[in-house]
């Protein structure tokens, strides 16, 4: 069984809850707040922005320069692309680019990607594309079955984001992360991949308290 069907079966309790989470059935059906879907949007920004250097660390820790190519190919896709529709997108919602740029990121976004980036800077190219691959996954898996929902991909404010993440291009790029996973866990021990499960595991919890952190417009408690 390939490493990414073991991950799959293990934790589709957790991934399933993602999927039902309130704030991404609001998407689409079409009911979500759109308030709460602009304070996802600025605190996606900030997140990108850690995603992308994960990206940068998965070229350096690389042994062959088809993967460091690759992982230059998703870094340019997160800060030319992807970022570059947050700011466009964000028009829709009256975030303008100063407000992307001065945003503050919240207590999870910051306890999410501090996670990654300490994965991928103390660990092996394996433990980055475990941390790393949830959220691309996820993300792929929502945007198709949301796209599935008669009207969704045409809704006037989350219909574009939907494109987004069902679309063939960004699909691509997921299930490279996908094999490359389980190139990398083809030949370890029952422990390592013990560990890379743990490592997929958080960052599957991580994804759920994101879109929860959304929902609730969850910044510092101290603040309010």
């Amino acid at each position: 069984m390939a490493f990414s069907h073991r991950l799959h079966e293990k934790l589709l309790p957790i991934w399933r809850k993602n999927h039902a989470h309130p704030f991404v059935q609001g998407i689409g059906d079409g009911t979500l707040d759109k308030e709460k879907f602009r304070f996802f949007m600025i605190q996606d920004y900030l997140y990108l922005i850690d995603y992308a250097k994960l990206f940068a660390l998965g070229a350096m820790k690389a042994k062959d320069v088809e993967t460091m190519g690759k992982f230059a190919e998703l870094l340019d896709s997160t800060l030319n692309e992807e970022m570059s529709l947050h700011r466009e997108y964000g028009m829709k919602f009256g975030i303008t680019a100063k407000e992307f740029e001065q945003a503050k990121p919240s207590p999870t976004t910051l306890a999410y990607s501090h996670y990654m980036l300490h994965v991928g800077q103390n660990g092996t190219l394996a433990h980055l594309v475990a941390a790393v691959l949830p959220c691309m996954w996820s993300y792929w898996e929502i945007g198709k079955e949301l796209s599935e929902i008669p009207g969704a991909k045409e809704h006037e404010f989350y219909g574009e984001w939907i494109q987004m993440y069902s679309s063939e291009e960004f699909g691509q790029l997921a299930e490279w992360c996908i094999e490359l996973l389980d190139k990398l866990a083809e030949n370890t021990t029952e422990a390592e991949k013990t560990y890379l499960e743990e490592i997929f595991l958080n960052t599957t919890r991580f994804e759920y308290m994101f879109w929860d952190m959304a929902y609730n417009q969850e910044m510092w408690p101290t603040d309010e």
